[in-house]
């Protein structure tokens, strides 16, 4: 299994327990899709882009991104401690089915961003996970602009047509393209020293 054809599920925390049990957080939004795990691939710490699978024998759900986690082989807090701060991998195949107005970010880098008003702006690169929200990342004549990814202004992807359809708020783009006003760089020249 490689890296490319899957997808970060969570992560591995400290150990809980002397009988093999690891916290994991899940980076989903309902654990109960995943109670009847049977696999997953960790990559571990100390070996960056290697996946490792390891069977689940013991899935127990704690709130609502961490779970109380049991793989076979591992039966000891010694054996589980090698294991803290590695990442969860699944098959990108096996992905929960979504609902028709919902896409995973991973399925939309490379669409045609098209906002509703301004038309075809640019295509999507990234996307980043921030703390307060996650944002996509395109260009737009040069330069990145960051749109957060909320309903109100994403508003939908057509898969067929690799388009993504947005709302932009006026003035958004305006952002990062306005260049920086003639007080920045004033203040800039006011810190260098008289001759």
């Amino acid at each position: 299994m490689k890296i490319d054809d899957c997808y970060q599920l969570g992560s591995l925390g400290k150990p809980h327990g002397l009988k093999g049990f690891v916290v994991a957080f899940f980076d989903v939004d309902d654990l109960n899709d995943y109670r009847k795990l049977q696999t997953v691939w960790l990559e571990m710490p100390t070996a960056p882009g290697k996946l490792v699978a390891y069977e689940v024998e013991k899935f127990q759900p704690q709130t609502d991104n961490k779970v109380l986690f049991k793989l076979k082989g591992i039966d000891r807090i010694e054996d589980a401690e090698p294991l803290r701060n590695a990442k969860l991998w699944r098959p990108l195949a096996e992905l929960p089915a979504l609902a028709d107005d919902q896409f995973y970010f991973h399925d939309v880098v490379g669409y045609l961003v098209v906002d509703e008003e301004l038309g075809e702006l640019g295509v999507v690169e990234a996307f980043y996970e921030l703390p307060r929200q996650d944002v996509l990342g395109m260009r737009y004549q040069g330069q990145e602009v960051l749109i957060p990814v909320v309903d109100e202004l994403i508003l939908r992807a057509d898969q067929a047509a690799r388009r993504l359809l947005v709302k932009l708020p006026d003035g958004l783009l305006d952002v990062y393209l306005t260049p920086s006003s003639p007080n920045d760089e004033q203040e800039s020249d006011d810190d260098e020293p008289a001759a």
